[in-house]
């Protein structure tokens, strides 16, 4: 039976109360001069998730006061009413004797944590910072980040070898991880670009944008020119992370 274990699905009041943060969206006040200088959630990069493994990965708040910073509290929220916590108390490094870095880490597993899809797309980041002089500052959305289901895409081009300006059929599947089933589906109704890299090259180049069928299938042609390999990449969107196909090589003779 699926179950979450870190992260709780709270209603907003709820939510208030356990962690001492105002409901997102509410304006909350600074208690001196306390300041959230920056947030840098996974050095930067989306949380992607497939259908078991989990990932940990670290939150820091850098904050700034005259006295210095004493603690900070990081929470952060997704869709479908999600909230994560924090593997312990954060810890700060002071960065100078105004400014400090709180850092915490935080596990997010799709096979524990969610009953569903909804929490995939932007998450949020609360922080709770206290100074030395025990100003506080209630920094709500204090940054952003992305939990995104993993996408995979595969290619095939055929037939292999094929003769010069023969038709070259290139086809592809393109599917996403189902939190809900704990399995890969097709994503459907996506565009795709289909790219090619000369033999001896190193770079790809776009040739032409298809759409994901019903299946998440992909399906086109091209007149065979040259050598070289074929591959579907997807850039990618809020839920659903980016995706490159690996190439399949042509034998044009």
């Amino acid at each position: 039976m699926r179950h979450r274990t870190r992260v709780a699905v709270l209603g907003s009041a709820l939510a208030v109360a356990a962690v001492g943060f105002a409901a997102p969206g509410a304006v909350a006040a600074p208690s001196g001069d306390v300041t959230v200088d920056k947030v840098v959630v996974n050095g930067g990069s989306p949380i992607v998730l497939g259908t078991t493994a989990g990932k940990t990965f670290t939150v820091s708040v850098t904050a700034s006061d005259d006295s210095g910073i004493e603690s900070a509290d990081i929470t952060l929220f997704g869709g479908g009413s999600s909230v994560a916590l924090p593997q312990g108390s954060p810890k700060c490094v002071a960065d100078s004797t105004t400014t400090s870095t709180c850092t915490a880490k935080f596990t997010l597993d799709p096979d524990t944590d969610f009953f569903n899809n909804s929490p995939a797309g932007t998450w949020y980041v609360d922080a709770l910072v206290t100074a030395n002089d025990i100003d506080t500052i209630s920094a709500e959305k204090a940054g952003s980040f992305k939990v995104q289901r993993q996408a995979k895409l595969t290619a095939n081009a055929s037939p292999e070898p094929i003769k010069k300006g023969k038709t070259l059929t290139i086809t592809g599947a393109l599917t996403r991880a189902n939190w809900e089933t704990g399995k890969y589906a097709g994503y459907t109704g996506q565009s795709a670009k289909l790219e090619f890299k000369k033999k001896g090259t190193t770079a790809y180049t776009a040739v032409k944008t298809v759409k994901t069928d019903n299946k998440g299938n992909l399906k086109t042609t091209v007149k065979a020119s040259v050598d070289g390999s074929y591959r579907w990449t997807f850039a990618g969107n809020t839920t659903t992370s980016s995706v490159k196909a690996t190439g399949d090589a042509v034998d044009v003779r």
